[in-house]
């Protein structure tokens, strides 16, 4: 019987005891910028997944994924037994680690975003610009009968 609930509860777990002890416990440098942002246990409990993502040393510099993909791999069985120690259940859930793509999907929505946003300043900018053709209004109206006597449609009534 799968327990949810429960399964959730030990992912958040994982998740604390596995990022304090990337800050803390282990010494590797190429896990300097590594941040774990959320787990997934299966139902039986046998299984988690970490996901992480990896921050640059600054702004411009791109993330060294490989290298921390190759850190967290060394710091697996570490990490396994601190997880370990700081659950208490009895079997402690292997663990894979996973690169977090959702930065990367957030950044490339908000760039869609700008460019529709400015997409649609220039659409409200030509329009408010703009002149009409012919008449401002060429649509007929009810007071717009001509002398004859016809309505708009051009039936005679």
């Amino acid at each position: 019987m799968v327990d949810h609930a429960r399964a959730a509860r030990l992912a958040k777990r994982i998740t604390t005891i596995v990022a304090s002890a990337i800050g803390t416990e282990i010494k590797d440098p190429r896990l300097a910028h590594v941040t774990i942002t959320d787990c997934r246990v299966t139902g039986d409990l046998h299984d988690a997944t970490v996901f992480y993502t990896v921050m640059g040393e600054s702004v411009d510099a791109e993330p060294d994924v490989e290298a921390a993909a190759a850190g967290l791999a060394k710091a697996t069985g570490a990490l396994r037994s601190l997880v370990g120690a700081g659950t208490g259940v009895r079997f402690t859930p292997t663990l894979r680690f996973e690169l977090d793509t959702v930065p990367d999907a957030t950044r490339a929505m908000d760039e869609l975003l700008a460019r529709a946003r400015a997409q649609d300043e220039m659409v409200a900018r030509a329009a408010r610009e703009a002149t009409p053709a012919g008449d401002a209004d060429p649509y007929r109206h009810d007071e717009d009968e001509d002398e004859a006597g016809q309505n708009p449609t051009g039936a005679r009534g």
